[in-house]
């Protein structure tokens, strides 16, 4: 019924333009996609698929085939284009076996790939899709690449090089793992900022939250699609995990752990929300982790799904802030007014769904059923659902914005949540940073698809 809300209502007053504004009911452009259009038919698509809205799926089907048009003159984000477009159009082919996705998905993928012409082969941030020139952000540190950025393309490219049988998309990826690889980590920590023209890391800054996230959650992944053959991935994921232990993680007075940032030696104790992913990511990477540690990586994922339930409890609307912290007195909450908001984020409720499906414990249904009733009590409106600006305030005030990846990413979690296991089953499926879902790689898939030619 939510999807229906939110889908209902981006078809009645945005039909065909990235998002939707819920409250001024009309269209959301969001300088990220460029002029490219329908991001959220995109991203939406496997959702629709997966809840069996047949009639939705095949007007969204209808609208890639005739409207989703590259061909434009604008810069877009590499990474957003990438988990949003690339993975949406990847999973609606991988679930339907519909043609068109897979042309779609291999013809934006090659239009991606003048990005990596740099001298290091590391990415630019933006890219005019037309011209081919790209850059990065003015403000990131020095010119540089950002880590989450450019380190979260290789599921997607992976998978291109898998369906159109050219190569050219996994050898860009795997190249900057060689990359990465010859770089001297701090602390055995990766920096968010990698210059791509010098190949030397920008401020010593780390972060398992915005900048950095992602990136750790695709080399667990990159293993875990390989059918568990990437020993590449698999060890920079589990390196890495370890350094964030020693360094990132430490436990409040009131015994919450969390995740903090690290600035050139300095740790700033404060969690965003985009961190919460990674109690789902702990969890999900248990299974292998070396030397018997596989109860403590779960027990990883369930003390940072607590820590992230908690910075929900412990606001008036009982959704979590953008940014809360350990300091000053305060525990779990967010003290500055520019960290207060909640934009419809996923992170949160994706690790309760992993940690469900892992432990069968039942306090992650009763979690993620009270986050259904703070977003029908707040976040739902007239013309679809809204992020809020103070979750501290008992007043709602709407920021006017559904997210695509609402649509993507929470309302899928939630309905995995809420499902069976055998619903999209982690033996077979990886979920893309956008909760857009690929298959397992399997070790004689590559010869099935040779015969197929």
């Amino acid at each position: 019924q939510m999807m229906k809300h939110a889908w209902d209502n981006y078809k009645r007053y945005a039909w065909g333009l990235n998002e939707l504004k819920p409250i001024s009911k009309q269209g959301h452009s969001s300088n990220l996609f460029g002029n490219i259009q329908g991001a959220t038919i995109v991203d939406a698509l496997d959702t629709l698929y997966i809840m069996e809205m047949k009639e939705e799926f095949k007007e969204a089907k209808e609208w890639v085939e005739k409207n989703l048009d590259f061909n434009v003159n604008a810069e877009i984000s590499v990474f957003e284009v990438n988990i949003r477009f690339v993975g949406g159009l990847l999973s609606a082919y991988y679930l339907s076996g519909e043609e068109v996705f897979r042309k779609k998905a291999v013809e934006l993928g090659e239009k991606l790939l003048p990005a990596f012409n740099t001298p290091t082969g590391i990415p630019w941030a933006l890219l005019n899709i037309k011209s081919g020139i790209g850059r990065n952000w003015p403000w990131a540190s020095g010119g540089s690449s950002i880590l989450a950025e450019f380190g979260t393309l290789h599921l997607e490219f992976v998978h291109l090089s898998h369906l159109s049988g050219n190569p050219v998309f996994a050898e860009k990826v795997m190249n900057i793992r060689k990359v990465l690889n010859r770089l001297d980590k701090p602390e055995g920590l990766y920096p968010n900022y990698l210059n791509p023209s010098s190949g030397q890391w920008g401020q010593h800054h780390v972060s398992i939250g915005g900048l950095g996230d992602s990136f750790y959650e695709y080399l667990l992944k990159a293993w875990l699609m390989s059918d568990k053959t990437d020993e590449e991935g698999k060890k920079m994921y589990y390196d890495a995990v370890q350094a964030i232990e020693t360094h990132l993680i430490r436990k409040s007075s009131g015994g919450l752990t969390y995740i903090a940032e690290w600035k050139g030696g300095l740790l700033e104790h404060k969690m965003g929300h985009l961190t919460c992913f990674a109690g789902g990511m702990f969890g999900l990477g248990a299974d292998g982790a070396p030397n018997d540690k596989t109860g403590h990586h779960i027990e990883l994922g369930a003390e940072i799904a607590r820590t992230c339930h908690e910075s929900y409890d412990r606001t008036s609307m009982k959704l979590g802030p953008e940014a809360f912290r350990f300091d000053g007195g305060v525990e779990a909450i967010a003290t500055r007014q520019n960290e207060k908001y909640y934009i419809l984020r996923p992170e949160v409720i994706e690790t309760y769904m992993y940690m469900w499906r892992l432990t069968h414990d039942p306090k992650y249904r009763e979690w993620g059923w009270e986050a259904v009733e703070a977003l029908e009590k707040h976040c739902r409106v007239d013309g679809g659902y809204s992020g809020i600006r103070d979750v501290y305030n008992n007043h709602e005030s709407h920021d006017d914005v559904q997210q695509s990846f609402f649509l993507s990413e929470t309302l899928k979690y939630l309905y995995l949540l809420f499902s069976e296991d055998d619903l999209l089953p982690f033996e077979h499926w990886v979920f893309n940073t956008e909760a857009h879902p690929l298959p397992v790689l399997h070790k004689d898939d590559g010869n099935k698809e040779e015969n197929q030619k």
